[in-house]
C-alpha cells in the first residue's frame, strides 16, 4: 500500500497545526487525549462527521456522570479549535455552553 498518495491522519494534522501556532508539547498531549476520548464517546467516528449536537452530548456526559471540575467543563475550545481546523467545519450550537 502506498501512503505516500494518503492525506495525513486527523491526530497527525491536530499535532501539525498546534505546533505550527507553538502550543506546549504538554498542551498538545492533553488536547490530544480530549480529541480521542471524545471520538471514542461518539463510537469511533470521525469529527467531520459529527456535529454541534455531538459535542453538547460529549460535554453534558462529563458534567452529569463522570462529574469533572468546573475547570474541564470550561474547555470546550480544546475540542472545538482542532477539529474545526482540521476537518473544516464549524461546530454550531456549542458556543451556547461556552459559558
Amino acid at each position: 500500500m502506498d501512503t505516500h498518495n494518503q492525506p495525513p491522519k486527523l491526530m497527525d494534522r491536530v499535532k501539525a497545526i498546534m505546533r505550527v501556532k507553538r502550543y506546549s508539547p504538554r498542551t498538545v498531549k492533553t488536547y490530544c487525549y480530549w480529541i480521542r476520548y471524545f471520538i471514542r464517546f461518539n463510537g469511533l467516528r470521525h469529527p467531520a462527521s459529527m456535529g454541534g449536537s455531538e459535542v453538547k452530548a460529549f460535554l453534558e456526559y462529563l458534567a452529569l456522570q463522570r462529574y469533572v471540575t468546573a475547570a474541564t467543563q470550561n474547555q470546550p475550545p480544546m475540542l472545538l479549535f482542532p477539529l474545526s481546523a482540521c476537518t473544516g467545519r464549524s461546530f454550531t450550537g456549542v458556543r451556547g455552553l461556552l459559558g
